[in-house]
This record gives C-alpha cells, sequence and structure tokens, in this order.
C-alpha cells in the first residue's frame, strides 16, 4: 500500500544508489564518532511529519541551526504500532499523522526528502519507539539510513503489551539486519532507549543498568556502534553522579566497541511555560557537558501542550547549545551514593542468569531481577517502587526482589501514595514554572 498523487513532486528530487548505499558518508557514527573524540555536544530534535517537504524543512532549519545538529525522522504511532493500514488510510485521505510514515512512503520519497539535507556532516536517524521493528529497519536501509535508537526492553515496556521474550527475537533479528550494512562499507549505528524506562520515576541504578544490558545485547548480535541514554531526573547532583557512572561502567563493560552517551531532556511532565521549558532544556544541556556526554535529545517550549512546530524546534536546540557552550566538565566527580555499585550488582545478577543475554533479560524479569517501577506491562513484577525525596532525589521506596537491597537503603516511611505520585509527576514542572524567567535573555543574547 502506498501513497500516490500528494507526494510526486518531492520524488524528483531523486538520489543515487551510491548516495543511498552510504557514498556520501553521511554515516551517524562517523559523524558522532568524531564529536566525542573533539568533545562537542550535538543537539538533537524529537522531530517528525507526515508531510515529507515538511519534514524536508524541519530537517533543513535543524541543519541550519546555530548549534551541532543531528536531524531526526520521529516516525508517527501507527508505524510505532505496526498499523500501516491505518497510516497508509491517513496519507490517501491527505489528513496528517504524528510522525513520519517511513513504512509507507516509497522509498523513492524518502531518497528524495533526504536528498541535499543529508551529507557528510549532518546525519540522520530514524526514532519510533517499536517493540516489533522488523519492517521499519527494512525501510530505513532501503532508503539508506544507518541509524535508529530502541531496544528489546525499552521499546518493549511500557510501549506495548508485546510479551519480552517475543520482543528479545524481534530486535535480535533487527540488530543482524542492521550489522549486514558493514558488507556496504558503512558502519551502523543503535541508541538504547534504555536509559529513559519511566525516567521521572525511575532510579538512575535501573536506568543503568537496563541501557548498558541492552548495550550488551546489541554488540552480540553484530552492532560495533552504539549510544547508552540517561534520561534527566529531578536532582542534578544525582544526574552527575549517575552519568558518571554510566560512563564508567560502559567502559568496563563494552570497552571494545565505540559507544557515546545520550542525555534526554526531562522525560516526564513538562513545565507549561515557556521560560521552564526553555531553562530545564539548558539544564540537560548543561548536564551533557559536566559528564562529557556528546549528544543530548531536547525537548521543546511547546511540550506541554501540542507537537512543536519547527521554529520552536530551532529555538530550543540553539538554547542547548548555548547553555552547553558556557559550561565546563565536571573536574571532579560528586561524592559517591552508591549509584554504580547498584547499577553493576544489577547487571552482574542479570549476565549470571544465563550467558545468552536475550535469554537473560526473559528471566530477569520473570525473577523480578529486573522490575520497572509503576510499570503495567504484564511481564514486569510491579514490585519494585520509588519515591522522590525532601532533597529532590529519585530512591526506592521499596526494591522487591531486585538484587540490591543490602545495597540501598529504602524509604519506606515515604511510601507513594496518589497524592504523592502526583506530587512526584508535577515535581519537575512545578519547579521550573516557577523559576526565575529565561527565554526573554534568550532571545536577546539571540
Amino acid at each position: 500500500m502506498r501513497p500516490a498523487e500528494p507526494y510526486r513532486g518531492l520524488e524528483a528530487v531523486g538520489t543515487g544508489r551510491a548516495e543511498r548505499d552510504g557514498g556520501s558518508g553521511a554515516t551517524f557514527h562517523a559523524v558522532l564518532d568524531a564529536a566525542r573524540r573533539r568533545g562537542a555536544l550535538v543537539v538533537q530534535p524529537r522531530m517528525g511529519f507526515s508531510d515529507p517537504a515538511r519534514m524536508r524543512a524541519g530537517l533543513g532549519a535543524t541543519k541550519a541551526a546555530n548549534a551541532t545538529t543531528v536531524g531526526t525522522l520521529t516516525l508517527d504511532s501507527f508505524t510505532r504500532v505496526g498499523d500501516f493500514a491505518t497510516a497508509d488510510r491517513a496519507l490517501r485521505e491527505r489528513r496528517p499523522l504524528n510522525g513520519y510514515p517511513i513504512v509507507n512512503f516509497p522509498t523513492a520519497t524518502t531518497e528524495a526528502m533526504l536528498a541535499g539535507i543529508r551529507d557528510r556532516h549532518f546525519p540522520v536517524q530514524v526514532r519510533h519507539g517499536s517493540s516489533l521493528p522488523g519492517r521499519i529497519i527494512d525501510a530505513l536501509i532501503e532508503a539508506g539510513l544507518d541509524a535508529t535508537e530502541g531496544g528489546p526492553i525499552s521499546y518493549c515496556l511500557p510501549y506495548s503489551r508485546t510479551p519480552i521474550g517475543q520482543s528479545v527475537q524481534a530486535w535480535q533479528e533487527a540488530c543482524e539486519k542492521l550489522a549486514t550494512l558493514r558488507e556496504r562499507g558503512v558502519e551502523p549505528h543503535l541508541e538504547s532507549f534504555g536509559g529513559c524506562m519511566l525516567g521521572q520515576l525511575c532510579p538512575p541504578s535501573l536506568l543503568i543498568a537496563i541501557t548498558v544490558l541492552e548495550g550488551l545485547f546489541f554488540r552480540r548480535h553484530g552492532l560495533r556502534s552504539i549510544s547508552l541514554s540517561y534520561a534527566q531526573g529531578t536532582n542534578a547532583a544525582q544526574d552527575d553522579e549517575a552519568v558518571l557512572a554510566l560512563h564508567e561502567i560502559a567502559e568496563e563493560l563494552l570497552g571494545d566497541i565505540s559507544w557515546h552517551v545520550v542525555i534526554y531532556a526531562y522525560m516526564g511532565l513538562y513545565p507549561s511555560t515557556e521560560s521552564g521549558a526553555l531553562g530545564l532544556v539548558a539544564d540537560a544541556a548543561r548536564l551533557a557537558v559536566r559528564t562529557g556526554s556528546t549528544r543530548l535529545i531536547v525537548k521543546t517550549a511547546a511540550e506541554a501542550q501540542r507537537i512543536p512546530t519547527i521554529a520552536e524546534n530551532v529555538t530550543a536546540l540553539e538554547m542547548a547549545a548555548q547553555a552547553g557552550a558556557s559550561t565546563r566538565r565536571l573536574l571532579v566527580p560528586p561524592a559517591s551514593t552508591g549509584i554504580k555499585e547498584e547499577a553493576r550488582a544489577l547487571i552482574d545478577a542479570v549476565l549470571d542468569l544465563n550467558e545468552d543475554i536475550g535469554k537473560a533479560l526473559v528471566r530477569a524479569f520473570a525473577q523480578g531481577y529486573l522490575d520497572v517501577p509503576y510499570c503495567l506491562h504484564p511481564d514486569n513484577a510491579g514490585r519494585a517502587r520509588s519515591v522522590i525525596t525532601e532533597e529532590g532525589r529519585l530512591e526506592w521506596s521499596r526494591t522487591g526482589s531486585l538484587p540490591i537491597g543490602h545495597l540501598t537503603p529504602t524509604h519506606r516511611s515515604a511510601q507513594l501514595t496518589s497524592s504523592r505520585l502526583l506530587h512526584a509527576l508535577s515535581y519537575v514542572r512545578s519547579r521550573y514554572d516557577n523559576a526565575e524567567p529565561l527565554a526573554a535573555t534568550f532571545r536577546r543574547i539571540a
């Protein structure tokens, strides 16, 4: 099923097979590896439009922003869940989707949309959210793209009800398919979304453990260029400790392949004011630079209300770049509160379950060794709980069967009632919405 008439004009741009097979040198791996080596902060939007002309305009604006950027094709929600028939019907009826339906478009449409935008300095990554990504992987490879994100756990919980075992098998096939790009002279790149698991309610040690375990899964199935994620949390000092711990563990366990850390601007309830939203993005950029991370996924001032415009995305990118440029890397690490030790205990316990990491991940959730607080997926034990302390730190209130009970005190006196849950969800929004105005200052400087 393919849309027709509305997109014929764009297809006329065309691309050659050499460019689609990597001849342009526009690999995500090469650009990000170079940025990592020179210590540059790369900023990236979460941008996706169903109109190829608008998607092209968005990529062009991202490329032209006053920042070091890479491009994004964020896919629509129907494509994410494999409902390609509904996506196709929307395209035929010229109804907008909330992202780019890469599977439904002819390959030539995507090639034409990228032609002259994607080049050796500006790669493009496909972002989706699918627990069963097979057809998405096929479509992006056919269009000449080489980078995407997700993972067998992070795109299964909480976004779907797909059994973890089925997701593990699908992502094994996806990794192995991506790895075949090396036969064309292209180094594929895959980013784990594991550091964003209900990030606003998931203590840092579990975020670190899941993203590293997914990185180990990617490596086992043929990938040699990966990124590990971490979502900005509720306390800056806690985030500094966590991201530095992530770097240390990655060097210990994944030092034989190319990797970098990507920070996500806060994944929970976003500030409702422009000033609060941009202030939160600026702090995410500062976190990335302080901890030596290479890439930042930004959010915009419109996140709380609607899908952001292209201009709003550019503003957020430039704000983040500006905040990062005025920040220096930490010279003295923060005092340890045991985050690294917790994360290693989780990782090691899972790896001890089975030499096949995919089977180990399935067993880990069955036994509660991995347990995401407040996640309702049928394969998640649901016994672990977290709480935001008076200092704004995200801590365990109950560890369930997580193999870290001997390492971490639990805040049982602060069990999350419904009112405390609402407070936790709105904690960051309230803090930033009530902070000193920032947007006007940015506009003056810009």
